[in-house]
Formats: structure tokens, C-alpha cells, sequence
């Protein structure tokens, strides 16, 4: 799959980060963190504006300084997806925009403003393409 021409990139983290079993379920936090990293990573090698959205404010610190880390307000069912659309909606050129999601109802919700969608496994396996550090740890392959 070739990269889109997006001006603003909004993921949803966790649907990013579910969207491979590498076993993130474990330690969602040091998902998080991995994700973060990648999308730093990609970011700075594309040039790509980032915001990755969270549930809620992560625990730990999670440094960033080429992306934005962004949260709901308020944890509860669908909140990160409150927020995202709510970050989509505030945008002056939200047809600019490219949500990183497969959830079917945030999809129809941005779409409805304008914004494009990217999916989650698509997005996952453009920025981490050797199956991340999880995976290759439980087949025993070399870091």
C-alpha cells in the first residue's frame, strides 16, 4: 500500500496498537510507549504532522517531541473517539485530514465532517513493517 498525501495525521492509538496479537495486551503502557516511538520515528522520516490520540493521560510520561500526544478528558467507552472527532471537528481544513482507524462508527462520524480515513493495520504495518519487538522476540529472532 503507497502512503497517502495527508497534511494531518489523527491515530487512534489503540486501535493502532490491537491491531497486531503481539502480545500488547500484557503491558498496554509499554504498547503505548512503542507506539509512540514508532510514530516519532516515521514522523521525523516523512515530514508528517502526528497526533496520536490515548484513552487517557498515560501513567508514565511519554516523551515526544516530533508528534502530539493528545487524550480525552474524561476515561470511559469511546472517549479517545469523542476526542478524535472532536480534534477533526475544531480543524479549519478537516478534508486535510487522515484518521488512522478501523472502528466502523468513528470512520462514519469523521467522514461525516470531511476527513478521510487510514486503517489501523494498513497505518500499523506502514510504520512497523518487520512485525515490531514483541513479535520477533517470541519467535526468537534476533533484535
Amino acid at each position: 500500500m503507497t502512503e497517502p498525501d495527508a497534511r494531518r495525521w489523527i491515530v487512534d492509538a489503540m486501535n493502532v496498537i490491537g491491531s497486531r496479537p503481539d502480545g500488547w495486551w500484557k503491558d498496554r503502557a509499554a504498547a503505548t510507549a512503542a507506539l509512540v516511538e514508532k510514530l516519532e520515528r516515521w514522523a521525523a522520516a516523512q515530514g508528517a504532522n502526528v497526533t496520536v490520540v490515548l484513552e487517557r493521560p498515560p501513567r508514565a510520561p511519554i516523551a515526544a517531541s516530533v508528534i502530539r500526544i493528545a487524550h480525552a478528558p474524561k476515561p470511559r467507552a469511546n472517549s479517545a473517539d469523542d476526542e478524535i472527532v472532536r480534534l477533526v471537528h475544531a480543524d479549519a481544513s478537516p478534508q486535510e485530514v487522515l484518521v488512522v482507524t478501523s472502528d466502523r462508527g468513528l470512520a462514519e462520524r469523521v467522514r461525516s465532517l470531511g476527513a478521510g480515513v487510514f486503517p489501523a493495520e494498513s497505518f500499523r504495518n506502514m510504520i512497523d513493517p518487520r512485525g515490531g519487538e514483541m513479535h520477533r522476540r517470541r519467535r526468537g529472532d534476533p533484535d
